[in-house]
């Protein structure tokens, strides 16, 4: 009997290990975005955000998530992600949200408020903390598609690169300046002409001729070595400014289980995190690789920082007059962002707010 009991209790053990675990569900999922993987925000979602995802969903067996990597315009180009998510082209990208002043007009805060914090950390944190308490937010985004899952401040401050030198405010004077979209506004007090475009056409319309500088930040110089054509930088901490949104289409939202939801909302969070580390390791590094590349920095006097946000129009006011003509309480958000910076004790050079 012995010799039975020890022999069925062999079978036992051995039919465990042999059961099949029950097969984990797999997802598809594709992630969108027209800049390639060298961009900061592209490379924490191939480095960070994808694994931590993987890692999450691994660790509770239930499903998995094959993922079909679409950068560097492969399926959208940089400035029509936004509508590359409305139309399900791809089931999550990362939105470089300052293209889209007109449709998602409130992602454009943290650029309407410049010379206030040059902390991305804290910018990113803030501004999801004021998407939970302003619902306009995530509505804005849902007109197209979308929902929100967080936000990416990808710069420590814009610094404004040139071809030749300048070491004054008034030596921008007549020249034509590359930026993102609501940023030359910046450029209004000084007279200067703002030309638009993204990251990736900046070196060519250096090279040409057709700008003679660009408002920038170091990281992306070196990166996409744009100090080639522009080795001189003016260091004006112009501030941090969050770009991006990482949306999910709202069609493919919906399809996916609780869990895996729950997931990708979680490590969104990490990935929001990472992106502003990152940002603010690689902005001091950057300076220095700038340098060995043959770039000459030049440190603007605060005197002239105040001279330039001072002179420049009131970019905030008029956006958040703007927001209240289509019923959206733009000056309590402004006055409760500015709030938020004042308690957290930011080098504001103007307040923005109260004028």
């Amino acid at each position: 009997m012995r010799v039975l009991a020890k022999a069925a209790s062999v079978v036992a053990v051995a039919a465990f290990f042999v059961t099949p675990a029950v097969a984990q569900k797999t997802i598809n999922l594709t992630a969108i975005d027209g800049y390639p993987p060298k961009s900061s925000w592209v490379r924490d979602f191939i480095g960070y955000y994808i694994p931590e995802i993987d890692k999450q969903l691994a660790a509770k067996g239930n499903y998995k998530i094959n993922w079909n990597q679409a950068w560097s315009g492969q399926i959208v180009k940089t400035r029509h992600v936004l509508e590359g998510l409305q139309k399900g082209l791809g089931d999550i990208g990362i939105v470089t949200s300052v293209f889209h002043a007109g449709k998602v007009p409130l992602q454009n805060l943290t650029f309407v408020t410049p010379f206030v914090t040059s902390d991305p950390d804290l910018t990113g944190k803030t501004m999801d903390a004021m998407t939970e308490k302003f619902p306009q937010f995530k509505d804005a985004w849902g007109k197209f598609n979308q929902v929100y899952l967080t936000i990416g401040c990808v710069l420590d401050s814009y610094q404004m690169f040139s071809k030749e030198e300048i070491t004054q405010v008034s030596g921008f004077e007549g020249m034509k300046i590359a930026g993102a979209g609501v940023n030359l506004r910046y450029l209004q007090g000084v007279g200067a002409a703002g030309v638009p475009g993204s990251l990736v056409s900046f070196y060519n319309k250096l090279q040409t001729g057709v700008v003679s500088g660009a408002m920038l930040w170091p990281e992306a110089v070196v990166q996409f070595k744009i100090v080639e054509v522009a080795p001189y930088m003016m260091k004006a901490d112009l501030g941090s400014a969050c770009s991006k949104a990482i949306n999910v289409n709202a069609d493919t939202w919906k399809n996916l289980p609780v869990e895996v939801k729950d997931v990708i909302a979680t490590a969104a969070i990490g990935y929001r995190d990472t992106m502003a580390k990152a940002a603010i390791e690689h902005g001091a590094g950057a300076v220095e690789e700038f340098k060995k590349a043959g770039g000459k920095v030049y440190d603007l006097p605060e005197a002239e920082r105040k001279k330039w946000a001072m002179t420049m129009p009131n970019v905030a006011k008029e956006w958040a007059d703007g927001l209240e003509k289509d019923g959206i309480p733009g000056k309590a958000i402004l006055a409760d962002y500015m709030d938020r910076m004042r308690a957290a004790k930011q080098p504001i050079m103007r307040d923005w707010d109260k004028e």
